[in-house]
């Protein structure tokens, strides 16, 4: 058998842990999974922002064991021999992203050791510091999958992830692969339906499709420095978390909760919109293939179709790839090259000053 590589997502949400396996010649996603987290255990990651050093510290490894334990349910749940993974891409858990800060930084912790004693096999992790380390924003890093996958294309494509923050890549052929962190993408809908309807989000964008969005609100906040910034650009998931929906968006400014949601998720769509318009060249300004939790919301769909006429919009799942699967199978491929000591990474995105080998190998 061919040997497989191994990726793991664990995205701003902290929702719980993706994994793929993934075949490399040709690539192919062949099994992936989530496995949820105990609501106690998301929430200590949703929080660990505020954490003290030992505390932080007993994370960083409480999650190693976690995702070691998780690896082998999977390897487990699909029959997979641990003789088959050639290597393990762990993304890790995003505990603060500050590439504008005095002393430009990101981290992602849980401890890759637990999953190479365990599974016994390599494991890379920490992809980020490298790309900071080459004056880079550290993200976006799923350009460079994207063009891996699309780039050959004769006709330029737009990757939009829509997970916690929104991003996009463009690839394709005569176009030099860029992206950015474009804005909130699922965080502030989220936030908004666990206060106001006591659900962790809005399942199809049901509670949306019920709300007139305040779309002169929607404007004004399109005037904020970021969304006008030009890339290379990254943001932090507390950018819009909950601060962000107290000031922008408190409940007594709407007529009713389902007003309230709309305008939130009305806001997401016009954010990629903007950007769209504002930074892709025309000739790029095709198709939109839609990744990410996001692309299950009906109502933020609808909105973009209203916002983006003249693009074609389709989901990854049309393409061959999975929504869900798409960011772990990333850091399979990460992984995998890291190991072969070949380039995973794509300098221009970012801003670094040069493609280099991303991720620090646990063997």
């Amino acid at each position: 058998m061919t040997k497989l590589a191994l990726g793991l997502m664990s995205g701003t949400s902290a929702d719980g842990l993706t994994i793929s396996a993934v075949s490399l010649r040709p690539f192919k996603i062949l099994h992936f999974k989530n496995y949820p987290y105990t609501p106690s255990f998301q929430q200590k990651l949703l929080l660990a922002y505020d954490l003290k050093a030992p505390q932080l510290s007993a994370l960083h490894y409480e999650i190693g064991r976690v995702y070691a334990t998780l690896v082998k349910r999977f390897l487990k749940d699909f029959h997979l021999s641990v003789r088959d993974v050639a290597v393990i891409g762990s993304h890790g858990q995003t505990i603060y992203h500050g590439p504008g800060d005095k002393t430009p930084n990101t981290l992602q912790i849980g401890e890759p050791s637990f999953m190479a004693a365990q599974i016994g096999c390599p494991v890379v992790s920490d992809f980020r510091a490298m790309d900071m380390a080459l004056g880079g924003e550290g993200a976006p890093l799923m350009p460079f999958f994207d063009q891996y996958f699309w780039g050959r294309r004769t006709k330029p494509v737009i990757l939009l992830n829509i997970g916690g923050i929104s991003n996009f890549s463009v690839v394709g052929k005569n176009i030099k692969t860029f992206g950015f962190d474009v804005g909130p993408g699922n965080t502030l809908i989220d936030l908004i339906c666990q206060e106001a309807f006591k659900k962790p989000f809005d399942k199809n964008g049901q509670f949306a499709a019920k709300g007139t969005p305040h779309i002169q609100h929607v404007q004004s906040l399109l005037k904020q420095p970021y969304f006008r910034q030009k890339p290379p650009k990254s943001l932090d998931k507390n950018t819009y978390g909950q601060d962000y929906v107290n000031h922008y968006f408190p409940a007594k400014n709407f007529a009713n909760a389902y007003d309230r949601i709309a305008t939130a998720t009305y806001f997401t769509a016009a954010t990629i919109a903007d950007a769209i318009k504002r930074f892709v060249p025309k000739k790029a300004q095709y198709k939109l293939i839609v990744s990410g939790g996001g692309c299950y919301n009906k109502t933020l769909l609808k909105y973009l179709h209203t916002q983006l006429p003249h693009l074609i919009i389709t989901t990854s799942q049309a393409e061959g790839i999975n929504p869900q699967a798409k960011e772990s199978a990333a850091f399979a491929l990460f992984g995998y090259l890291a190991l072969q000591q070949k380039t995973n990474h794509c300098a221009y995105a970012t801003g670094a000053c040069k493609n280099a080998i991303l991720g620090k190998i646990c063997r």
